[in-house]
Parts: C-alpha cells; sequence; structure tokens
C-alpha cells in the first residue's frame, strides 16, 4: 500500500476554534448517513447490526437488474412471460403491482413495479426473467452484494420477505447501496427512481390501479428521488433515502421504528438535519492532477492522478477546522490501465471527523510494455537497479 502526502500541494487549511461535529438524537434504533460529495460518514447508531431488509432489499434487485441491463443482457423494451405458479404464490402477498398470469409485462414495466410500487410479485416476476430461478437470483444478490463493498449482507429472496434469517443487511450496507445505484447507474437511476405514482391493471370493474410511491420524502424535501421503503412485523419500519441538493447527494437511513407515521417523521428529520448541519468545502477541481502512481510492466513508468469530478471535504457548517490529505493506492499498478479508471484514493482527515475518501482515476492510458521493454525491466530488478 503506498501513500503519498500532499502537504505540498495548497490545500491544508490550520484553524482554531473549531465548532465540535453537530449531534444529532435518531428516534430510529438504526441509523446511518453518508454525503457522496465527499465520502463523509455524517451519523451512524448501530450500523453494522444485521437486520431484516423486508423491502429495502428490492433496491439489490434493482441493482442487478441495471448491472445486467448496462451490460446488454437485458433490454428494458424486452416482453415477460410470467409463471402461473409464480401469481399465485403472490397474488394478494403484501405490497402488489396487480400482475396477472396474461399480463405481458416489460423489463422497464416490472422495474417501476418494483421501484414506485415495491410490488412483491414484479420483484419475483423480474428476477425469474433474470436468474432463471429466484434461488439463482438472490446468489447472484449476493455475490453483487460482496463486489460492491457490502461485507455483511446476503440474500435469500429478491423481495425481502421473510425467510428465517437467511436474507440480512446493515444500516451500512444499505447505504452503500444507495450511493452504488446513483453513482453506477446515473442514467437509469433518473429515469426510474423519484416517480410519485404508476398505472398498472384493472380493478374488477375495468378501472385503471394507480397506486402511489410510499417513499416519505418525496414532495417534503427538495430534490428527494430515491430509495426503498421496507416494511415486515419482524424488521418494523424502515427507509433507504436520497436527496440531491445543489450537486450534492446525501444518501440516509433508518430502520427499526414502530409506524409508519414515525418513518416519515423520522426520514424528514433527518435528511434536514444532513443537509443543514453539515457543509461541503470544495478541495479540488475536476481533472485536477493530485499525484503520480508507479506503474509496473507499462509503456510509461508513472500515471498521472485526477480528480474525476469536484472534489469536497464535509464540515459541521460554520467551522474552519485542520485539513489534512494524502494520496492511497495499492501499487505499482499493473499495466495496461485505461483512461479515467479508479485506481487510487484521495483520503481527506479532519480535526472533527473520520476519513473522508473519495476516488481517483488515471489521467492517461498506459498500455503493457513491449517484449524487449519487459526484458530490460526484468533486468534491471534482478540487478538492484528498479
Amino acid at each position: 500500500m503506498n501513500k503519498f502526502a500532499l502537504a505540498s500541494l495548497p490545500l491544508i487549511a490550520v484553524a482554531t476554534g473549531a465548532l465540535a461535529a453537530p449531534k444529532y438524537e435518531s428516534a430510529a434504533p438504526i441509523a446511518y448517513m453518508t454525503d457522496l460529495s465527499s465520502g463523509a460518514v455524517l451519523f451512524e447508531k448501530d450500523a453494522d447490526r444485521k437486520i431484516p431488509p423486508a423491502s429495502m432489499a428490492k433496491m439489490m434487485t434493482v441493482y442487478v437488474a441495471f448491472d445486467q441491463i448496462t451490460k446488454g443482457k437485458l433490454k428494458l423494451d424486452q416482453s415477460i412471460d410470467i409463471q402461473r405458479s409464480t401469481w399465485e404464490k403472490w397474488r394478494g402477498q403484501g405490497s402488489t403491482m396487480f400482475l396477472m398470469p396474461d399480463d405481458k409485462p416489460t423489463i422497464k414495466d416490472l422495474l417501476h413495479g418494483v421501484i414506485t410500487l415495491s410490488g412483491n410479485d414484479a420483484s419475483v416476476v423480474l428476477s425469474e426473467a433474470i436468474g432463471g430461478t429466484e434461488a439463482n437470483f438472490a446468489d447472484m444478490m449476493t455475490k453483487t452484494a460482496r463486489r460492491i463493498g457490502m461485507k455483511n449482507s446476503r440474500f435469500g429472496n429478491s423481495t425481502g420477505w421473510p425467510d428465517e434469517g437467511k436474507t440480512v443487511v446493515t444500516a451500512r450496507d444499505l447505504g452503500i447501496l444507495g450511493a452504488r445505484l446513483s453513482n453506477d447507474f446515473p442514467k437509469l437511476y433518473k429515469s426510474f427512481f423519484g416517480l410519485t405514482e404508476f398505472t398498472w391493471g384493472k380493478t374488477n370493474s375495468g378501472q385503471p390501479i394507480t397506486q402511489s410511491n410510499r417513499n416519505p420524502l418525496l414532495g417534503k424535501v427538495k430534490g428527494a428521488d430515491g430509495l426503498k421503503t421496507g416494511h415486515t412485523e419482524e424488521a418494523g419500519f424502515g427507509f433507504t433515502g436520497s436527496v440531491e441538493q445543489d450537486g450534492r447527494r446525501i444518501v440516509s437511513v433508518v430502520a427499526g421504528l414502530e409506524s409508519y407515521g414515525s418513518r416519515i417523521t423520522e426520514s424528514v428529520k433527518f435528511i434536514n438535519w444532513g443537509f443543514n448541519a453539515w457543509e461541503p468545502k470544495k478541495l479540488f477541481a475536476k481533472g485536477t492532477k493530485l499525484q503520480t502512481a508507479e506503474v509496473q510492466m507499462g509503456d510509461a513508468s508513472t500515471v498521472g492522478l485526477m480528480a474525476p469530478k469536484d472534489l469536497f471535504v464535509t464540515l459541521p457548517k460554520g467551522s474552519n477546522p485542520e485539513i489534512s490529505t494524502f494520496v492511497r493506492y495499492v501499487g505499482p499498478i499493473k499495466a495496461p490501465i485505461t483512461k479515467g479508471q479508479e485506481i487510487a484514493q484521495l483520503v481527506v482527515e479532519t480535526s472533527e471527523t473520520g476519513e473522508q475518501i473519495v476516488p481517483l482515476v488515471a489521467m492517461e492510458a498506459v498500455g503493457e510494455a513491449g517484449f524487449f521493454d519487459r526484458v530490460w525491466v526484468g533486468l534491471k530488478t534482478f540487478l538492484g537497479f528498479a
């Protein structure tokens, strides 16, 4: 692990009389909040306790579907057949999209059914379309969770329906998942999240069925667009929320609340505290070169490390604490390297918060060294000159 200090760059701010980190008393027994502009964790309360997610598990169902779409393995306009056994099992079971056996929903329809309506039927039909069976799909969910950094979560089904403890998550992992949905699939995220209602199916009298999104932040908090509520008797009332204001996105998680109303009250209060008690401070503009990293077996010996976007540190509002930064990466980095590839991290430390970590990317592509270059590098290493 290589670690390069950036004290020589004009970003270290030394100040006295800094304010203490703002306090918050959450009504939820489990809570977590992170600011995506800086990677700062603004609040955590029992955030690593393993809990049943209820319908918040559907966020992972959506992540896997978005991933399949992005890779070209799934198309939004492809129609899906509904297995009659699936319909019989899930009709009237919890939240529903009101799918019928003869319906031919598209992947797009099913995603609306999962995200906006929290339909258990939609989630299972989608999982079968992708994985063949819901059990196979649940394995995909767990493997994907590990890949994106959700260290303490596993999935036994696509819905979050109680399954004797097979499906468990943590608030921290839900925060990671909420962040990855908007960061990894920005176009799909904008297309599907934040819809206030969706219409599918008909009543016995032939009237269209329109259902509202249960997201407690929609219409109450500026910039609210995600993510997912959850409720079972076992899990209580929970919610993972996502709000963007003036280019700054915060993801919040509350779980284990006792009522529908308390979920609304706490979710709104919590996210407003995140925006009002904390503020971002810009450190580097997008494209700024921060350091160089050593390259192994490449056609260049080093590669520039740059900010892929404007980089911020999140601070208590009105404070001016000490800030120190360094670049961290595992190196030397093996070629080939593509331009824009994430290969390092900028770690920001302040006197009031823990580490805030944001990615750094390669400024240019680095190809693999040719045969004679590799021989020369090997010879220098053998002789102790490398």
